[in-house]
């Protein structure tokens, strides 16, 4: 049986550049190498696009070549520079493995489908509502989904602090893995926080604490046909958690704790999940997906947030959730290929 080549894009130019370069080294570990061919191309941090010999921490000093997909139907494939011209390299799926602003925001997803390429993952107008929190918040509660009560604030917007209740966070409307999220506990803090997270998006989002504990649920299939694997928890010991900032993530978060399967009640597990679901179907989400959400001690559920394209990392939750329901990264990547592929789950 021939191989499956596999396009596998890591990097980017968003500040998630090296929790990508993580997750597709986790990919690297994990591909099934029976299958599938896998072509490594990095993106450097300032959108230079390389294929590699892997997703090594040395990739871009290593024997790369310069490379792009070709917008091009006719082609379907990888545009390789090699002693003066381009090579052509078919490619039978893709694996966007980005985080992030240009990676899952849409803005990849749009290039895919102009290569007419099949590629895993949440398509164009799901990555841009997920990654916009306001507009997620916005579809998610017409379909009856409870959301942390927010404000946006735009580039040249002013929010008067004394209209708030504390505490609060302030955070970019279109950015993840906690960069430039600030929490916010008095009225003093609050322009400075909106300051802080517009070094990532002009868009702020300024949302109330929801009072509950953080819960989540990987995700992975289309429409009806969706497997959800075990509810985590995040326990925190203090502020939030924001594990990709921290020095050695590999080694434990400094103030966070993951407890998978959750410590919730059975009747409690399955509303998380079964929220899930709805949430994912709502957004229009395909492939898989991470999805947080807030526990409330009334037994009720706060939608927190969607990530199209979860982190793969040795440390991430979306493949510690899939394992404790029985499900490999080797068979997540096997799915996520299959469901590109067909749009079904074998």
């Amino acid at each position: 049986m021939d191989k499956l080549n596999v396009g596998i894009v890591f990097g980017g130019c968003s500040e998630e550049h090296p929790i990508s370069i993580k997750s597709a080294q986790e990919v690297a570990k994990n591909i099934d190498l029976d299958k599938y061919e896998p072509f490594y191309i990095g993106i450097t941090k300032s959108g230079a696009w390389k294929l590699c010999d892997s997703p090594g921490l040395d990739w871009e000093s290593g024997s790369c070549r310069p490379a792009l997909l070709s917008p091009d139907r006719s082609i379907r494939g990888l545009l390789v520079l090699e002693q003066g011209r381009y090579n052509t390299i078919n490619l039978d799926v893709v694996l966007p493995i980005l985080h992030g602003r240009l990676g899952e925001d849409g803005a990849m997803q749009g290039l895919l489908e102009l290569t007419g390429i099949p590629y895993a993952g949440c398509d164009v107008q799901s990555s841009a509502l997920c990654m916009d929190k306001s507009l997620a918040y916005q579809i998610t509660r017409s379909a009856g989904i409870a959301t942390p009560k927010f404000w946006t604030v735009a580039a040249n917007e002013n929010i008067d602090p004394e209209q708030l209740t504390y505490p609060v966070f302030a955070k970019p409307a279109r950015s993840g893995s906690s960069f430039g999220v600030s929490k916010v506990s008095q009225k003093e803090e609050l322009l400075p926080a909106v300051e802080i997270a517009r070094q990532y998006d002009s868009k702020v989002l300024i949302e109330e604490a929801v009072v509950g504990s953080e819960v989540g649920c990987a995700i992975l299939g289309n429409e009806l046909d969706l497997i959800a694997g075990e509810v985590d928890r995040i326990a925190l010991s203090h502020g939030f958690f924001k594990i990709h900032q921290e020095k050695d993530p590999e080694s434990g978060s400094e103030n966070s704790t993951f407890i998978v399967p959750a410590d919730i009640s059975e009747e409690s597990r399955s509303l998380v999940q079964e929220t899930a679901k709805t949430i994912y179907r709502a957004l229009g989400c395909s492939g898989l997906a991470r999805v947080d959400m807030f526990l409330k001690e009334d037994g009720s559920v706060v939608l927190n947030e969607v990530n199209t394209l979860p982190g793969l990392t040795s440390y991430s939750r979306y493949p510690r959730m899939m394992a404790a329901a029985g499900i490999t990264l080797t068979e997540v990547i096997d799915r996520m290929v299959t469901l590109a592929l067909t749009g079904k789950i074998r």
